[in-house]
């Protein structure tokens, strides 16, 4: 049972920003992975429990009872029928469990990780995936997909789409908490993260979805690339794709809990009730096609 002392204890932001960023964040980072691979029941069991002093970890809808490492844990799959997935061919199912962080209209290339603390979309997603996609998300909408630690860490495919492309971009593992992000500028920006280009194909509309790294969970895994994007992995950078999903097909998955930010041109706007702070799981609907046709292709 988590302790609502404790809870309180480290919850406080000067408390919360120290132990979580003003470590050496790469080395912490390398041990979590080393511990969280550590192949014992007991020990899992253990490490569980403490977790569960710290969090409101559920498992309730999880696959499998016992786990034989926390990094299984982490990557855990859901037991049948756990998540629906929205069928409505105007809606895009959101990717991931996450609670909605900043989102709104993308202007002159400049969106928000919190109230005040911008950062170019140039920036995000490096100079050469900006110059192809900025000038088609400029006035479209975007919005932040924080996981916690305890969520379902595997994210998939908001609606049948092609993936085309995937960059790897290394980089920093900052806590991307809501503290740190109102301290921390353009911290998405300074993080290890991927951006995953695809079109959907109902009306070739592209979509970009940006898995942020963080710390502890510096490291991603994507079905339809053959390697692990970790702080290791050192390129090549641009990934060529041609991967066919279908809507909810799993995509790839987090090693611990992070963000995945999610940008689309005009014509795509929120779904009903998203806004900051809100809960979501996968497969709800997180945006809304708007009535007539997308925008042209890039």
């Amino acid at each position: 049972m988590k302790s609502p002392w404790l809870g309180r204890f480290l919850l406080q932001e000067d408390l919360n920003f120290l132990l979580t960023n003003r470590i050496p964040r790469i080395g912490a980072t390398w041990l979590m992975g080393w511990y969280s691979r550590i192949r014992s029941r007991r020990l899992t069991r253990l490490s569980l429990r403490v977790w569960r002093l710290f969090s409101d970890l559920d498992l309730s809808d999880a696959r499998d009872s016992e786990f034989d490492s926390v990094h299984a844990c982490f990557t855990r799959a859901l037991r049948p029928g756990a998540r629906v997935v929205d069928p409505d061919p105007c809606i895009l199912a959101s990717p991931c469990d996450a609670i909605v962080g900043a989102c709104g209209t993308v202007r002159e290339g400049t969106v928000y990780q919190a109230k005040g603390m911008p950062y170019a979309l140039a920036e995000l997603l490096g100079a050469d995936e900006a110059a192809r996609m900025a000038p088609v998300l400029e006035g479209g909408w975007y919005v932040t997909l924080r996981l916690t630690s305890t969520m379902y860490h595997r994210f998939h495919a908001p609606d049948d789409m092609v993936v085309e492309q995937l960059t790897y971009i290394s980089g920093d593992t900052w806590n991307v908490n809501p503290i740190a992000l109102k301290r921390v500028e353009r911290l998405f920006c300074r993080n290890e993260r991927a951006v995953v280009r695809g079109r959907l194909l109902a009306d070739a509309t592209p979509i970009l979805l940006v898995p942020v790294a963080a710390v502890l969970v510096a490291s991603m895994r994507f079905h339809f690339a053959d390697v692990v994007m970790n702080l290791r992995w050192r390129g090549p950078n641009t990934l060529p794709c041609d991967a066919a999903l279908r809507r909810g097909d799993e995509m790839g998955w987090f090693e611990h809990g992070s963000t995945i930010l999610v940008f689309v041109p005009p014509g795509i706007g929120p779904a009903p009730g998203i806004t900051p702070g809100v809960r979501i799981r996968m497969g709800e609907a997180l945006l809304q096609r708007d009535s007539g046709t997308g925008p042209p292709a890039p």
